[in-house]
C-alpha cells in the first residue's frame, strides 16, 4: 500500500471540523501531520498560528488543505506550491479568477497537483442526474438555494466583506452542480440585493440561457428561516427531474431514485489522492466564472441593514 499523504491543514474553523478532519481521520490515504490556524490548534497534532511557522517546522508534508476564508487563500496556496506541496482548495478556489490562473501556472511549473474542490458535485444524486439529462432536450431550469445565514455562518464577518462573496458562498454550490449536469450556459441578467451596511449580497436573482435558448433561473437568498431549500428543477422533453436537499435526493417524474449514502467530502479526498499520486490537477473555474459574471453584470439593489 502507498504511504499516506501527509497533510498540513490550514484554517481550523467550522468546515474543517465538520467535514475535513473526520474524513482525513477515517481515510487510509492520509495522515494529518500539522495544522495552522488563528482559531486554535488540535489536541495531539502539532499546531501553529501561521502557515509560515508550520512550513518552517519541516513536518515532511506532502500536501496542504486550505480551509481559511477565501481572501487569504491565494498567498497560502502560493507558499505551499513554492514549497513543492500539492494543494487542495476549499470552494470557491479563489477570491478572483486571475489569482486562480496564477496558481494553476505555478502548480504546473512546480510539478505539483492543484485541486479546486466543488463538494456539491459529489452529492449522491448529482452524477445520476447528469447521466439522465445527457442527450435529453431541456426546456427550462429553476434553481432555488435558500438558507438562513445566521444558522450556517454565525458571526462570520469575512463573508460580508469584499471577496467574501456573500450569498454566493452557498450559491456557488448550486452553480457547481448546474455546470456539471447541464450544457454550457451564460448569464443574461442579475439582480443583487446588498444590505446597506455590507459589501456582499444577501440575495441574488440570476437569469441564464444556453445555446438553444433554454431559460435558466436561479434564486439565492440568505434570509430563509425554517426548512432550508436547495433544489434544482429541470423540465425536459421526457418529464421533470428534481435534485433536492443539495443533491442528496433525486426524483424523476415524481419518483425518488435509489442513491448511495452521502459522502461528499470522502469523494473529494478520494479525488485528491488520485490527483496527487498521478501528478495531475483538477481546476474547473466555471462555477466561479458565473459568480463573477453576476457581479460584473448584475444590477445592485440596496436593502435593509443586516446584523447577526
Amino acid at each position: 500500500m502507498a504511504q499516506p499523504i501527509r497533510i498540513g491543514l490550514v484554517g481550523v474553523g467550522k468546515i474543517a471540523r465538520d467535514q475535513h478532519l473526520p474524513v482525513i481521520a477515517a481515510s487510509p490515504d492520509y495522515a494529518l501531520a500539522a495544522v495552522a490556524s488563528r482559531q486554535g490548534g488540535l489536541d495531539g497534532v502539532p499546531s501553529y498560528r501561521t502557515l509560515d511557522a508550520m512550513l518552517a517546522a519541516r513536518h515532511d508534508l506532502d500536501a496542504l488543505v486550505l480551509c481559511q476564508p477565501t481572501q487569504a487563500r491565494f498567498e497560502a496556496a502560493r507558499a505551499g506550491i513554492a514549497a513543492g506541496l500539492h494543494v487542495f482548495l476549499e470552494k470557491p478556489p479563489g477570491a478572483t479568477l486571475a489569482e486562480v490562473g496564477i496558481l494553476v501556472a505555478a502548480a504546473r511549473a512546480q510539478g505539483v497537483s492543484l485541486f479546486a474542490s466543488w463538494h456539491s458535485r459529489y452529492a449522491p444524486g448529482v452524477e445520476p442526474a447528469r447521466q439522465w439529462l445527457s442527450g435529453r432536450r431541456i426546456r427550462s431550469v429553476s434553481i432555488a438555494w435558500l438558507e438562513d445565514v445566521r444558522h450556517w455562518h454565525p458571526n462570520q464577518d469575512w463573508i460580508w466583506e469584499a471577496g467574501g462573496m456573500g450569498v454566493f458562498d452557498p450559491g456557488i454550490n448550486a452553480l457547481s452542480i448546474a455546470t456539471h449536469i447541464l450544457p454550457p450556459f451564460v448569464l443574461t441578467g442579475a439582480t443583487l440585493s446588498v444590505p446597506e451596511n455590507r459589501q456582499a449580497p444577501i440575495a441574488a436573482d440570476l437569469r441564464f440561457t444556453d445555446s438553444d435558448g433554454t431559460p435558466i433561473q436561479a434564486a439565492f437568498d440568505w434570509r430563509q428561516t425554517g426548512p432550508q431549500t436547495w433544489d434544482i428543477r429541470v423540465e425536459t422533453e421526457d418529464g421533470e427531474l428534481v435534485l433536492s436537499k443539495g443533491g442528496a435526493v433525486l426524483a424523476v417524474n415524481g419518483r425518488d431514485q435509489p442513491l448511495p449514502p452521502e459522502a461528499e467530502y470522502r469523494g473529494l479526498y478520494d479525488r485528491f489522492a488520485a490527483l496527487v499520486r498521478s501528478g495531475a490537477s483538477d481546476v474547473d473555474l466555471n462555477p466561479l466564472i458565473h459568480a463573477a459574471d453576476a457581479f460584473l453584470r448584475g444590477e445592485r439593489r440596496n436593502v435593509e441593514a443586516f446584523t447577526d
